[in-house]
């Protein structure tokens, strides 16, 4: 008799990190207002974590190649947003930061934050812009050694505001503070074999 063949379990692919046009428009303002990194925290629906509708900045400090939040600034964003009624899944699981270079891949600094700041949290994402529109997400549950990568798109299809850039120029006045960073090396130099990626990202869904 024929053994009869068992059926590997189909491994679920995670769902993909999108972005509404909206917050992806003040992503790439927020890049390129300076010449630091900048970071915040992605804004999600409840029943949609991983669809970002807004950023937020903290009060930072900012060089080249690091973001440091203000602890006390940190606390009054959470306690903020859970005035507003939010849930900590909606507010504080995605970090999002930017690279002035054209590499997208995190520094070892990036990994080792990542871990001590969200290593406590169920699960949590790492997003990354580069300058040049490469990108990097991650997502990390705390059950589990490994970090998943997530693909990166824009969905038009919900309802999504006008770009405002009075509003995020202020936002960023208020809380990014420059501290510049003469670089060792050219980091042109350091990532020239490094493929450039368009902004036209894939949209979620067709």
């Amino acid at each position: 008799m024929q053994r009869s063949r068992r059926k590997r379990p189909k491994q679920r692919k995670p769902r993909p990190l999108r972005f509404s046009p909206y917050a992806w428009a003040k992503l790439i303002y927020l890049r390129d207002r300076g010449s630091t990194e900048v970071g915040g925290f992605g804004i999600t629906e409840p029943d949609d974590p991983k669809f970002v509708q807004d950023i937020v900045l903290v009060e930072q400090t900012c060089t080249d190649v690091t973001v440091a939040f203000d602890d006390t600034a940190v606390a009054d964003f959470f306690d903020d947003q859970i005035d507003a009624g939010r849930h900590p899944e909606q507010f504080g699981r995605i970090w999002i930061h930017t690279h002035p270079g054209n590499s997208a891949r995190p520094s070892q600094v990036d990994v080792e934050t990542f871990a001590r700041v969200f290593g406590n949290c169920d699960w949590s994402v790492m997003f990354i812009l580069a300058r040049n529109g490469a990108t990097y997400a991650e997502l990390k549950h705390s059950d589990r050694s490994k970090a998943e990568k997530l693909s990166v798109g824009i969905d038009f299809k919900p309802q999504f505001a006008a770009s405002n850039h009075s509003a995020w120029e202020e936002e960023y006045r208020q809380s990014v503070h420059e501290a510049l960073l003469s670089p060792l090396w050219g980091l042109s130099e350091w990532f020239e074999d490094e493929i450039a990626c368009s902004e036209q990202w894939p949209v979620f869904p067709i």
